[in-house]
């Protein structure tokens, strides 16, 4: 499996498991098999709402002697309703208890969005802090101090756009290791990779297959299904293989490492196979030919009527 290597010398393999919308009551088979097939880089988060479950199965296998703790790579993520500087360690704590883990090897800032404590999502605007009033910075703070404390190895960003990460940088005294980002062949964001390599921050692509089973509350009325683009078909039917095994190799030989949920048995082999699928030149012109800037998480659920927040302002685009 191929690996990104940080400063200090830790590696994170490129391929892991995603386990957003892995329903508690599946999501601990889901591990264990992942963890047995020979996956070593789970990604998790609070809002998920089955870190307990996946500690479980994390603990099981440890137990089982199938892994080490020291073999395994687990990323979690902040939610906006511990943003601030004093909160990040209490969630932290949460959630290492939750995954029965001593410590993280990745604690990501989910999205640049605060939300009251208290609030698990908002409901109308009045959920919502005023960005100003909980700066990126002050939460960011709180991050390195965790780093500080050793309750994580890494500390990284999700969802934050070229201009958030510089205005971020201009402050931070540790640097973000990784921004996870939406990203694939619809929603390429050359402009966000380049600035993240020239900055020492690795992307990290969720939804790599078009996250096609995600609410329908968040699927537009012309929605694609990236798994039935004509041309990734044609491509996987050259290589026989699947249309989900093009769509993760892509990501693998770009360097960027990516997290494809399963919790098939099936698809979690054919899914860790795709590392070793090579697309040719060739492929990669037609695939990087499909790019549309199409967000499929596109954030709107942040757009809540007398709030703060703008598509804008959220991508600072257009």
């Amino acid at each position: 499996m191929r690996t990104v290597r940080f400063v200090n010398g830790d590696r994170m393999p490129l391929l892991g498991l995603g386990t957003w919308k892995a329903s508690p009551g599946e999501v601990w088979a889901a591990v264990r098999e992942a963890i047995r097939l020979g996956y070593r880089h789970i990604d998790c988060a609070s809002v998920y709402a089955n870190e307990p479950e996946v500690g479980a199965a994390i603990g099981a296998a440890i137990a089982a002697g199938e892994v080490r703790r020291e073999e395994l790579w687990i990323t979690s993520k902040l939610w906006c309703n511990a943003h601030g500087q004093a909160n990040v360690e209490p969630a932290l704590r949460r959630t290492l208890a939750d995954l029965q883990l001593e410590w993280l090897d990745l604690y990501l800032v989910h999205w640049p969005v605060p939300i009251k404590p208290g609030v698990a999502f908002p409901a109308s605007a009045a959920d919502l802090l005023p960005p100003e009033s909980v700066p990126l910075a002050d939460t960011w703070a709180g991050m390195e101090a965790v780093l500080e404390l050793g309750l994580t190895r890494h500390i990284g960003v999700s969802n934050l756009s070229s201009h958030k990460l510089q205005d971020l940088l201009t402050s931070a005294h540790q640097r973000p290791e990784v921004n996870q980002v939406e990203r694939h062949p619809l929603l390429q964001q050359p402009q966000l990779l380049a600035d993240c390599a020239a900055a020492g921050v690795h992307i990290t692509a969720y939804s790599p297959l078009g996250s096609g089973d995600r609410p329908a509350a968040l699927k537009g009325s012309d929605e694609p299904v990236l798994l039935e683009n004509p041309v990734i078909a044609a491509i996987a039917a050259e290589h026989g293989c699947s249309p989900a095994q093009v769509l993760i190799a892509w990501q693998l030989q770009g360097g960027v490492s990516t997290i494809p949920k399963s919790v098939s048995p099936a698809r979690l082999r054919e899914n860790l196979a795709a590392a070793d699928l090579q697309l040719t030149p060739a492929d990669l012109e037609r695939i990087a030919g499909l790019n549309q800037h199409r967000r499929l998480v596109d954030g709107s659920f942040w757009l809540l009527e007398g709030g703060p927040w703008t598509l804008q302002r959220l991508w600072d685009e257009g």
